[in-house]
C-alpha cells in the first residue's frame, strides 16, 4: 500500500557494513516495502543506498560528491518521476533508473528520451536492477570524467586574453591567417603571435588538439564569419 501522507520521510540510509562505498544509489518510491526491499536487494551486492519517499525530500537532501546513480519512481505523491527528471536535465545529476508498477509505453519513451539509462517494471528483476545499476554508476563515472574536463578547459580559456578570445574561433574555423587577421584588423604577424599564445596556455600539442578543445567548449559557435569578405584578403 501507498503512503498518503504528501510529507517526506527522513532519508533511510543503509552502508556496507560500516564500509565507506565510493558510490552511492538515491532511491526515490513511497512505497516503504518497496525500498526496503530494494535498500536489502542493493545493500547485500554492496552498494550504499539513500532511500526517499518523494521528490522533495531527495530534492532537499544534501549530497556528497560521491559518484550516484538515481532509483525513481514513476509515480510519486508530490512531483512525479517525470517531472523530477525534467527539473534535473540542467544539472549535472547522477543518472537515472526509472520503475514503475506498471507498463506505460508513452511514459518509458519519454523517459529513454530525456536520458534515462532503463525503466524497470516491478516486481523489479533482481539481476535487471544490479546490472542497470552497475551500467548507470559506469555512465556516472564518465560524465564526471568529462566535467572535470570541461572544466579544465574552461580554466585555461580564462587564461586567454580578450584578443585571443577572439582569435580562437576564427582559427578553429579554419580561415587563414591572413583571413583571421583581415576580420580582426590586425597584421598576419600579430594574428601569429595571438595564436601560438593560445596553444601555449590551452596546452595544445597540435591543431587538431586545439580543434578538439573549442569543440567541447562550443567556440567554434561564437563566431559568424563571412567568408566571402575575407577570401581576398
Amino acid at each position: 500500500m501507498r503512503h498518503t501522507n504528501p510529507c517526506h520521510l527522513a532519508p533511510s540510509r543503509w552502508s556496507n557494513r560500516g564500509r565507506e562505498s565510493a558510490e552511492v544509489a538515491y532511491l526515490v518510491d513511497d512505497d516503504r516495502a518497496v525500498r526496503d526491499a530494494l535498500t536489502g536487494l542493493l545493500h547485500a551486492s554492496g552498494v550504499e543506498v539513500v532511500g526517499f519517499e518523494s521528490a522533495t525530500g531527495y530534492l532537499e537532501y544534501r549530497r556528497t560528491d560521491a559518484g550516484a546513480c538515481l532509483i525513481l519512481d514513476l509515480q510519486l505523491p508530490d512531483i512525479s518521476g517525470l517531472e523530477l527528471q525534467r527539473r534535473l536535465t540542467d544539472e549535472w545529476g547522477p543518472p537515472i533508473i526509472f520503475i514503475s508498477g506498471r507498463g506505460d509505453i508513452r511514459s518509458t519513451v519519454q523517459a529513454m528520451k530525456a536520458g534515462a539509462i532503463e525503466f524497470l517494471t516491478k516486481p523489479i528483476n533482481p539481476e535487471a536492477l544490479i546490472a542497470t545499476v552497475t551500467a548507470a554508476f559506469e555512465r556516472d563515472r564518465l560524465n564526471r570524467e568529462r566535467r572535470a574536463d570541461i572544466g579544465a578547459l574552461q580554466k585555461r580559456f580564462s587564461l586567454l586574453s580578450p584578443r585571443e578570445r577572439e582569435v580562437f574561433p576564427l582559427v578553429v574555423k579554419g580561415l587563414l591567417n591572413k583571413q583571421s587577421a583581415a576580420v580582426l584588423g590586425i597584421t598576419e604577424v600579430t594574428l601569429q603571435i595571438h595564436r601560438s599564445r593560445i596553444m601555449q596556455k590551452m596546452l595544445a600539442d597540435s591543431f587538431a588538439h586545439l580543434v578538439r578543445m573549442a569543440e567541447t567548449l562550443r567556440i567554434a559557435e561564437v563566431i559568424n564569419v563571412d567568408w566571402k569578405s575575407t577570401r581576398g584578403s
